[in-house]
């Protein structure tokens, strides 16, 4: 067979021709189906044309970039065709543009293009930890709340519940906390704080002996209270400065200049001599070059006495004994000087070195002689100082003035005082607008060993401080935020040793829960971890109950820096947390304020006042917002006060009082309808017994029943009451089996306020 003659076979199969059969001429068209046949060739060109175009079609639909030609067959004017049946799922028609083959190069482009970029996955978040993170610290890292990191250690062995924001978290757990909230941590870099540089203001090198001059001597007077201290200075000043001090006694050190009749100087000390003011008397043997020792002839050596000489023998100071009131019929000066013997103060008299005057205070009796043997001893001393250079001092007392604003009283021990001085005391720092002296006259200039009242500070220095002049304004902040610099650094040290322990006590005792469970799954290292904690589950109810016990919230203001220091040595000394917390919640310098009462109000508080005032608008805020406002000027009423304020919160406690005693003398089972009645014969031994009061049954000094009577009779009668010597018959209104020898106690119970057990000492 020719090839036209297998072309013809092929597609003559494929589109239904049929070709001769055996034996009617091979390779030969009939000739009756030559026309037919013609025709069925013609259309069979002309579809496989078509069907050529329609794979191509199909083919550049598959891979092309997704601009799609649709096929429009062309038809045949002369000759119908046979429909050619594409695939369903490759055919999609494109009515926007015409066919147009494409390229291989523009295929493989337009694949390219067609792939859709993949979104990159959003970067976790970053959390910079450090060792020794508190759950605060690690919240702001994460710029979450606390409440974040409390949620986020729910499913932990931790305790949620002695968890505080200021708790030290391990490296452990913050990993776990930062992994669970969805991020991720690194490491933060350590930065080395700078060292800064010392800028801190220190006294002078000693000056040259050549340079120095005669200065007055600073004498404290020390003693016992109401010994006369203040008596004396009077008298020597010609004031009445004791008929001014509340109660009569001193409560501030009062600095004074005393002009003697022969031209000497002496500037005196007048130190509290109440057991509240210790702190003040220590202060003021700091700054003195003599200690001038009041005691009474009549009451002798006393506590604050002894307290006295320690305080002088510690500040190495010498002593002069001014033995006051030796004009009353009882003194006994003889006494006083064997007593101090005991305490080391040798009087003239027995061979030692302290002299020994005898006055009269109120009298001005040998007052004299006391100066004269003061300026003896100063010229001993040989008391000098340098008057040039920068200012040097010590602060006595310091306050808050409605007009002058900080105040301070100073003694100056070296250099000279003038107006416009830059002075550093402690943290704060001030340019001297104007000076008095203790009489409230203008100063213009203070030399050595004078006291003087300085105005002018920015904040109120703390009573002790010592006094540094510098060259500038600017020098003198430098040296403030020096001073504030080293404070916190040396809390922020104390605050680390602190974290420290407490961290190790947390490892240690993490550890001891954990011991034996190496080898648990967890599921029963958690079945363990509960197991060990759930007795104190049960105990927790009990625990917030206990946590809500008595605490007392107080507010402290005072006139001096020196009384409220006192006031607050007092309140160190309380001991009776278990009965009443005390809280102190802020203490200050001066009046009472607004700020004052709201921040009473925010703890529901009471206000001490001590030598201070509060004006009408401040009392009617305080009582129209339920303030307590307490206002004393003599400490040891205000500490009588805060004990009874103590006391007012404990709960009342009751007191059994003993009505009468009984004995039993019997016993009988009385029968009471179906059930049997025992009852004891007794006799009233002591009292009465009152049949509406509680009772006790007592066998063999324990208490074996406390309730009520059901009956009480006489014989046979029913009574209220039995007295003594009578016999009387008793049932309990619970079924108790008596015996012979039981005792019978009728009492009743009072309320009686509980007493705080703090003593202040005094």
């Amino acid at each position: 067979m020719g090839l036209v003659k297998r072309r013809q076979w092929k597609y003559g199969l494929r589109w239904g021709l049929r070709l001769p059969a055996e034996g009617e001429g091979e390779g030969r068209l009939l000739p009756e189906n030559r026309e037919e046949m013609n025709w069925r060739v013609m259309l069979t060109l002309e579809n496989l044309g078509q069907l050529h175009r329609a794979c191509r079609q199909l083919h550049s639909l598959a891979y092309g970039k997704g601009h799609r030609t649709q096929w429009k067959p062309v038809l045949s004017s002369a000759y119908p065709m046979c429909p050619v049946q594409l695939h369903p799922l490759l055919w999609q028609p494109d009515t926007s543009s015409q066919f147009r083959l494409l390229t291989t190069k523009e295929r493989k482009k337009s694949a390219k293009e067609k792939q859709r970029p993949v979104q990159p996955k959003p970067e976790k978040q970053e959390v910079e930890i450090m060792s020794r993170m508190t759950v605060e610290d690690l919240a702001k890292a994460m710029h979450k709340d606390i409440d974040h990191i409390y949620e986020a250690l729910l499913n932990t062995s931790v305790d949620i519940d002695a968890l505080e924001p200021d708790s030290v978290l391990d490296e452990v757990l913050i990993k776990d906390i930062v992994q669970k909230s969805g991020m991720k941590h690194k490491w933060a870099k350590l930065k080395e704080d700078k060292i800064k540089e010392n800028k801190d203001a220190v006294k002078r090198p000693p000056a040259d002996p050549a340079s120095l001059t005669p200065r007055p001597p600073v004498v404290t007077i020390l003693g016992h209270v109401d010994h006369g201290k203040t008596t004396l200075l009077d008298t020597l000043r010609k004031t009445q400065v004791a008929a001014m001090e509340a109660g009569g006694i001193t409560q501030h050190i009062g600095a004074f200049l005393v002009r003697l009749p022969s031209g000497e100087k002496i500037t005196f000390l007048d130190t509290p001599g109440h057991a509240a003011f210790s702190a003040m008397r220590a202060r003021g043997t700091h700054v003195t070059d003599i200690v001038i020792l009041v005691v009474a002839a009549e009451d002798g050596v006393m506590k604050q006495t002894v307290e006295s000489i320690q305080h002088a023998k510690n500040a190495k100071v010498p002593i002069i004994v001014a033995i006051n009131k030796c004009d009353k019929p009882e003194a006994n000066p003889d006494r006083v000087k064997k007593e101090l013997l005991a305490h080391n103060v040798v009087c003239e008299e027995y061979g030692g070195d302290v002299q020994a005057v005898h006055v009269s205070a109120l009298k001005g009796d040998n007052l004299m002689a006391l100066a004269e043997a003061t300026v003896a001893l100063a010229e001993v001393l040989e008391l000098k100082a340098d008057s040039t250079g920068p200012v040097e001092g010590t602060i006595i007392e310091s306050r808050t003035d409605k007009g002058k604003g900080p105040v301070t009283t100073a003694i100056i021990q070296r250099g000279t005082l003038r107006k416009g001085c830059i002075l550093v005391a402690g943290k704060s720092w001030a340019k001297v607008r104007m000076m008095f002296d203790e009489n409230g006259k203008a100063m213009e200039v203070s030399p050595p060993s004078m006291p003087v009242e300085i105005v002018g500070w920015k904040e109120v220095p703390s009573a002790g401080e010592e006094i540094l002049e510098v060259e500038s304004e600017q020098r003198a902040r430098e040296v403030v935020e020096w001073r504030s610099y080293a404070e916190q650094q040396e809390k922020a040290k104390k605050d680390l040793e602190v974290i420290e322990v407490k961290q190790k006590e947390h490892r240690d005792a993490y550890k001891k829960d954990r011991e034996g469970m190496e080898n648990m799954s967890w599921k029963q290292r958690r079945a363990a971890v509960y197991k060990s904690k759930k007795h104190l589950l049960a105990i927790r109810p009990k625990e917030k109950g206990e946590s809500d016990k008595n605490v007392l919230h107080i507010i402290i203001k005072g006139d001096v820096d020196g009384s409220v220091e006192a006031i607050l040595n007092i309140l160190d000394t309380y001991d009776a947390d278990e009965e009443c917390e005390l809280d102190v919640v802020h203490c200050g310098i001066g009046d009472i304020s607004e700020n004052d009462i709201n921040l009473a109000e925010t703890f529901k508080g009471v206000v001490y006042g001590f030598n201070v005032d509060a004006n009408k608008p401040i009392q009617q805020l305080a009582a129209k917002k339920g303030i307590k406002l307490k206002m004393h000027k003599i400490i040891y009423r205000l500490v009588e006060d805060l004990q009874a304020e103590l006391s007012s919160t404990l709960p009342c406690s009751l007191e059994e009082h003993v009505l009468g005693k009984a004995v039993v003398l019997a016993i009988f089972d009385v029968t009471v309808g179906k059930s049997t009645v025992p009852v004891a014969g007794c006799r009233v031994q002591k009292g009465q017994l009152d049949r509406k009061m509680k009772f006790k049954l007592i066998r063999n000094q324990e208490v074996i029943w406390t309730g009520y009577l059901s009956s009480l009779k006489h014989h046979k009668d029913d009574v209220p009451v039995v007295k003594t010597g009578m016999d009387c018959g008793l049932s309990l209104d619970k079924n108790i089996a008596f015996q012979v020898g039981d005792e019978i106690v009728c009492f009743n119970e009072k309320e009686v306020e509980q007493t705080i057990s703090w003593d202040p000492g005094f």
